[in-house]
């Protein structure tokens, strides 16, 4: 299977399909892996486009180290995949906490090799509530889910499925394989990187990092996300980031590349088109 070596010994595993043409990278959510992308990744294959998704340290495949598993490490990981691979123009894709790591990325590594940013009901610019972001969500909030990870993993991860992550606990339509993926692909993830994971999504501050964004950037956010609610992540960065274009998917809630998959790769092609 394919890895690069990151700089403290980790091996990041992941998959390039598609031809030589312009390369897009596509980073996935809490708990999950690259196989959560599989379905854009095989759609932007098939239209022409070299499809690359990683799998964050500690989840799937790749290494479950002890350290490093926090948003810093994230973005020099894939700095480390990006520059490996040798890709330039590159557009780059992140859901949840993935548009956490490309807009880190972007902080601390720039933009020469990148053409785009869409972040898709990504984390930014900053989740928890601090006196300086009264916006955010309570630190309980959070707490919860750090109890939930630590008492009963397997169970948290099918409340999460069945509830608020598809949305099915107010569509009520979302299938079961689906649900289920997104279980198995947590399960892969490793006990300590989940756990610490959830801190790197929820406290760190990208405001930062939106501010140096200087590519095109397309934002898209479900209007009934109830993991990262559209008025503490999308509306705000799109408003922080110069130029952005925000586009609000009604109803639509957190998992997006599943529920919305067809508009949301036409969306994708298009803005790369662009």
């Amino acid at each position: 299977m394919p890895y690069v070596t990151t700089d403290d010994g980790a091996q990041i595993f992941y998959k390039d399909w598609g031809t030589d043409g312009t390369p897009v990278v596509l980073s996935h959510g809490w708990p999950l892996n690259s196989d959560a992308w599989e379905a854009t990744a095989l759609f932007l294959a098939e239209h022409g486009h070299r499809a690359i998704a990683h799998d964050r340290r500690g989840h799937g495949r790749s290494s479950q180290t002890w350290h490093g598993n926090e948003m810093d490490t994230y973005a020099d990981d894939l700095a480390c995949l990006m520059d490996g691979l040798g890709l330039e123009e590159a557009t780059l894709i992140g859901h949840s906490t993935g548009g956490g790591e490309i807009v880190h990325y972007v902080g601390r590594h720039g933009t020469a090799r990148v053409a785009k940013l869409v972040l898709v009901g990504a984390v930014p610019p900053l989740m928890v509530r601090t006196a300086d972001n009264p916006e955010g969500l309570p630190i309980e909030v959070f707490d919860e889910i750090r109890a939930g990870e630590r008492a009963n993993r397997a169970q948290l991860y099918r409340d999460l499925a069945d509830g608020p992550f598809f949305g099915h606990n107010r569509r009520g339509d979302v299938a079961q394989g689906l649900r289920d993926a997104f279980w198995l692909q947590g399960m892969a993830c490793g006990h300590r990187a989940a756990y610490e994971c959830i801190a790197a999504f929820s406290a760190t501050d990208f405001r930062p990092d939106l501010e140096k964004i200087d590519v095109p950037t397309l934002v898209i956010h479900g209007d009934d996300d109830q993991i990262v609610p559209i008025d503490v992540g999308g509306r705000r960065s799109a408003a922080m980031i110069d130029g952005a274009e925000l586009r609000v998917y009604t109803g639509s809630g957190h998992a997006i590349p599943d529920t919305d998959r067809e508009r949301l790769h036409a969306d994708l092609l298009a803005f790369i088109h662009s």
